[in-house]
């Protein structure tokens, strides 16, 4: 810096080669905003459920907002247990969120879709040498856990009294040392349960990852929300589905149909060779084989079996 006559005046840094200018995202009002996860499993599969709708969202990577692409569309990067709040305030349009996060939070927010993923359950559990008979063992109990309004609401529909110690972490270790009776906590597989030396005894809410939105979206972006589900509904109708081609008799064709499914009936197309017929369908996994089985017995042959990236009704 140098002395001036008006006092002391900051020379202007010149600019360092190689350094790049920190940019920031200004929110576009009318665009539509959308709070996922921060981090963690629920962040992955939300950015993959959009990537594969065409909307490509940049990693967090300690961002609070990104730009989407192939949508108009800015994700809001939060904690879970934020996301219920920053929808029903309007500071985010959707969220992609836990169930258990929405009935916990009990903050007024429009339940849009079901999404498919995370799927998980909160359960009461107790240690392993207890011997439980049923409900009644919890009254007058201390119960640990880090969904608090649920469990009462639970039990008040039961209509047991215990008290609930709301702590937030591992909740598990608590009847170990001494801070409580049982646990009510999110199980997947149980193998944490096992590993504290704790038994599942009560399954009490099952959840899912649910896509949530503000009650007061305004017209605009309520039309903005009916497209970007007409995409996630797509995505989410093809899972679990795969495409079949095969060739058949014409003799045949009445009992391909009658066992093939198909969005209004199976597709048919005439093939060169006299007497044959090509057949379109889409059958769910769960049903595949068993049908294919069946079509084998009356004549199919030269069957193709492919994977189902989208499916539009």
């Amino acid at each position: 810096m140098k002395l001036t006559p008006c006092g002391w005046a900051f020379l202007r840094a010149e600019p360092q080669v190689g350094v790049r200018k920190k940019q920031t995202i200004k929110h576009t009002p009318n665009m539509l905003r959308i709070a996922i996860q921060a981090k963690g499993r629920l962040n992955e599969q939300s950015i993959d459920l959009l990537s594969e709708a065409g909307i490509r969202v940049a990693e967090s990577k300690r961002k609070l907002i990104s730009r989407a692409e192939g949508f108009p569309l800015e994700v809001l990067y939060l904690r879970d247990d934020d996301i219920p709040q920053a929808v029903s305030m309007g500071v985010a349009d959707l969220g992609i969120v836990g169930l258990n996060e929405v009935a916990e939070k009990g903050f007024t927010v429009e339940q849009v879709m079901d999404l498919g993923f995370g799927g998980c359950r909160i359960s009461l559990a107790v240690e392993r040498t207890v011997a439980y008979e049923g409900l009644d063992y919890f009254r007058g109990k201390r119960v640990a856990t880090s969904y608090p309004n649920i469990l009462a609401r639970y039990f008040a529909e039961k209509g047991i009294e215990a008290e609930i110690h709301t702590i937030e972490g591992s909740v598990e270790i608590a009847p170990a040392v001494g801070m409580a009776d049982a646990i009510f906590d999110i199980v997947s597989s149980g193998g944490t349960l096992i590993s504290n030396g704790l038994t599942e005894v009560e399954k009490v809410f099952f959840s899912e990852a649910v896509l949530i939105a503000c009650p007061g979206l305004d017209s605009d972006k309520r039309r903005e929300t009916e497209q970007l589900t007409f995409r996630l509904n797509s995505i989410l109708d093809s899972r679990g589905m795969k495409y079949v081609l095969m060739n058949l008799p014409k003799e045949r064709l009445g009992d391909a149909i009658r066992i093939l499914p198909g969005m209004r009936s199976p597709t048919v197309l005439p093939l060169a060779q006299e007497g044959w017929c090509s057949i379109h369908a889409v059958i769910s996994q769960d049903q595949l084989w068993e049908r294919i089985e069946r079509l084998k017995e009356i004549g199919a042959e030269g069957i193709l079996i492919l994977a189902l990236e989208n499916m539009i009704r």
